[in-house]
């Protein structure tokens, strides 16, 4: 996929002449993490233990900011461009950020969001702006990484329930497709419109069904392999707790030898989420979301300088990001 694009200068005195670029002189090599608010983000702390653990020198410095627009503007009129190696995404940048971009990868296309940039020569010796989507590489790994082959051969033909509507939606699809063999996939979400989009926007040969209402559960095969991927907060209003009372029905309604794996993607302030607690109490074995989010990191490490990923490296990337 070519998206052809030039970006221009924020106009004088709007919103896009927020954006201010950190000071770089004192780095080698520089990757970003454009996205707001991400001031808690783990990750420049994940990529600083990989650089050490790896040889690979680079440091990732965060560019808070709603201007999208100039950012990019900047990442493509980069002042030390031999510095730049890319830049993740999140959110609220994961989709808009598409129509900025030379090149998709498979992934990205078949998601519909990325989160990683990075660049590679074009034609004619031009420095090409790509975008993939390591969600999926995060989200594989951290179930591969910590259930048996067993267990992942017992979920394999079985459906996957993915809980929000967001950009990490779009990656837990592909990647419970592609890479864990997920037979259909069910979404819980407060929006309908938002889960309506996720099913336009990403390519997939799955169905896709949105869990309104417990009785929806009663009348559903069990899925093998849950992902949450909102924030972790008490629910307050009333589509709040349906989502929070469809997912327990989900969760409990289970024959318990048939109880796969919970993936909770959120890790702030602390991985030890509300769901987690109700995956555990609910007999769900739970994988904590430094997982995804370490898989996801040393694949754009792998793009950015070429870290080859090894289980040392692994393993010193999520002590090196594991709370306390």
């Amino acid at each position: 996929m070519t998206i052809e694009f030039q970006a221009q200068p924020a106009p004088e005195g709007s919103e896009a002449a927020t954006f201010s670029p950190p000071p770089i002189t004192h780095l080698s090599n520089v990757a970003y993490l454009v996205g707001t608010p991400i001031a808690h983000s783990s990750s420049p702390k994940l990529h600083d233990s990989i650089s050490a653990s790896s040889g690979a020198s680079y440091a990732q410095l965060l560019a808070e900011t709603e201007d999208l627009e100039s950012f990019m503007a900047y990442l493509r009129h980069h002042p030390t461009l031999p510095k730049l190696l890319g830049s993740g995404v999140t959110m609220p940048h994961k989709v808009s950020v598409l129509p900025y971009l030379d090149h998709l990868t498979p992934e990205a296309e078949a998601v519909g969001a990325v989160n990683t940039i990075f660049f590679r020569q074009g034609d004619g010796g031009t420095r090409k702006m790509w975008g993939t989507n390591t969600d999926v590489v995060g989200i594989r790994d951290a179930f591969l990484s910590n259930l048996d082959e067993g267990v992942i051969g017992d979920m394999n033909g079985r459906p996957g329930l993915i809980v929000g509507g967001g950009g990490t939606c779009r990656a837990a699809i592909y990647a419970l497709e592609r890479y864990l063999g997920c037979s259909k996939i069910y979404i819980i979400n407060r929006d309908r419109k938002e889960v309506e989009t996720v099913i336009r926007d990403t390519k997939t040969n799955l169905e896709i069904r949105h869990i309104t209402s417990i009785i929806d559960v009663e009348g559903i095969e069990g899925p093998g392999l849950v992902i949450s991927a909102i924030p972790d907060f008490e629910p307050t209003t009333r589509s709040e707790v349906m989502v929070r009372d469809i997912l327990e029905s989900v969760l409990s309604r289970q024959p318990v030898d048939e109880r796969g794996a919970v993936l909770e993607m959120c890790y702030h302030p602390s991985p030890d989420t509300r769901i987690t607690k109700l995956a555990e109490g609910c007999g769900w074995k739970v994988i904590g979301g430094l997982e995804a989010m370490v898989g996801q990191g040393l694949e754009q490490a792998k793009l950015w300088a070429g870290v080859e990923v090894t289980r040392e490296l692994r393993e010193a990337a999520k002590a090196a990001v594991m709370p306390g």
